[in-house]
């Protein structure tokens, strides 16, 4: 049943994204144009997106994944659909890996292109593999799209489901690493970043880019950001609304 939940979700999923223009621009075509913002305007300093660069091809991807897999399941709770799939032999983790799927084939396209831009004509330099650095993004935007499905189910309205990005994703971006070193963060906010998603998945792209041989610390947190992503979507399963009799 599980099997053929999730195909039929997966299938249903990526059709309403081939008719939905403005979802496919916000997934491939804002973080490119974001890395192009980062890119050009450290153009004095170079070095800034030499370093900031490929952390930034998974975060990006991360964050409009969160904003977009959030708001689709929240249509899927007001419009009805998703009380009527969950009436039928539905299984809820069926449903939820259906999603996973789907996002999954966007989030491969995503992850390539926009690592052939940053590689291509922005000039960014990646020591480690370039495979590598694709898995790892794709790892991280089922980051952002797990938390999306595991927030939805608190907001009511799409607002309130953009509003879940500044209130959860925004602290993780000033604590992961990016902006200033963890280790010259004051101590609570350092214990804190230890305990948040994006710290993992920032790392893993930074040793990436930095790394020719990444080793054990690239496959820990690789590790951590699947294992925080599949608890999300294990919480998102709980919210689903019990199969009606």
């Amino acid at each position: 049943m599980i099997r053929t939940t999730a195909r039929a979700t997966a299938a249903r999923v990526l059709r309403q994204l081939r008719h939905d223009p403005r979802t496919v621009v916000l997934l491939i075509v804002v973080p490119i144009v974001l890395l192009v913002l980062v890119r050009y305007a450290f153009d004095a300093n170079p070095e800034v997106f030499q370093r900031t660069g490929l952390p930034l091809v998974g975060i990006f991807p991360l964050v409009s994944m969160f904003l977009v897999a959030s708001i689709a399941m929240l249509r899927e709770r007001r419009s009805g659909t998703l009380e009527r799939l969950m009436a039928l032999p539905t299984s809820k983790g069926g449903l939820l890996i259906g999603y996973a799927a789907a996002f999954g084939v966007v989030a491969v396209v995503q992850a390539v292109s926009v690592l052939a831009v940053a590689v291509g004509p922005l000039g960014l330099r990646v020591v480690g593999p370039l495979w590598l650095a694709v898995v790892v993004a794709i790892v991280n935007a089922l980051l952002g799209m797990s938390m999306g499905l595991f927030f939805s189910a608190f907001a009511q309205t799409e607002f309130q489901a953009i509003q879940f990005m500044p209130a959860f994703i925004l602290p993780q971006l000033l604590l992961c690493g990016l902006l200033v070193a963890r280790s010259a963060m004051a101590r609570p906010l350092e214990l804190a970043s230890t305990v948040l998603p994006m710290t993992y998945a920032y790392d893993a792209l930074r040793i990436v880019a930095g790394d020719a041989q990444p080793g054990g610390a690239l496959f820990v947190d690789v590790l951590v950001t699947s294992a925080m992503g599949a608890c999300a979507l294990v919480a998102g399963a709980m919210t689903l609304p019990r199969r009606t009799p």
